[in-house]
C-alpha cells in the first residue's frame, strides 16, 4: 500500500484539498455519468478517485498506481485561453509522470460504450507496466 501522500498528491495545499471536496459535492453530470458507469465499479480492480488533489490542480479522476488522470472536458475548454491552460497543465502532468486523457462531455452522453471501451483499453496497456 502507498502510505506516501506527498507522493499521491504532490504536496498539494489545504486550499486544494477544501476544492476538491466542495468539487466532489457538485459534480457535473457527465462526471456523474462516467463516475457511476464506469469508475466507481473500479474497473480491472484499479481504484480511481473522484476530484483527486495533486500538486495544485485537481483531477477529474485520477489511478495512483497507473499514473493515470481522466479530464471530463465541457464546453468551457473550447475556450481559446483554456485550451493554452489545458495544455500547460497536460505538460506539467505529463512531466510528472502521468498520462492524461481527455474526455469530451458530448462523449459521455452520446457515447458512452465507446468512451468505457477505450478507457479499458487504456487500463489494459498502462497495467503492463505495473512492477509486482
Amino acid at each position: 500500500m502507498d502510505n506516501d501522500k506527498s507522493g499521491m498528491h504532490r504536496n498539494a495545499s489545504g486550499q486544494i484539498f477544501r476544492n476538491a471536496i466542495e468539487l466532489r459535492k457538485t459534480p457535473t453530470k457527465a462526471e456523474e455519468i462516467i463516475w457511476d458507469q464506469f469508475f466507481k465499479k473500479r474497473p480491472m480492480g484499479f481504484k480511481f478517485r473522484f476530484q483527486h488533489p495533486f500538486h495544485i490542480f485537481i483531477l477529474d479522476f485520477y489511478c495512483h498506481l497507473l499514473k493515470i488522470a481522466v479530464e471530463i472536458d465541457g464546453k468551457i475548454h473550447e475556450d481559446k485561453f483554456q485550451k493554452m491552460y489545458d495544455e500547460e497543465r497536460d505538460n506539467f502532468l505529463k512531466d510528472e509522470g502521468l498520462l492524461v486523457v481527455r474526455i469530451n462531455n458530448d462523449l459521455i452522453y452520446n457515447n458512452l460504450e465507446e468512451v468505457k471501451n477505450n478507457l479499458l483499453e487504456i487500463i489494459k496497456s498502462r497495467s503492463q507496466f505495473i512492477q509486482t
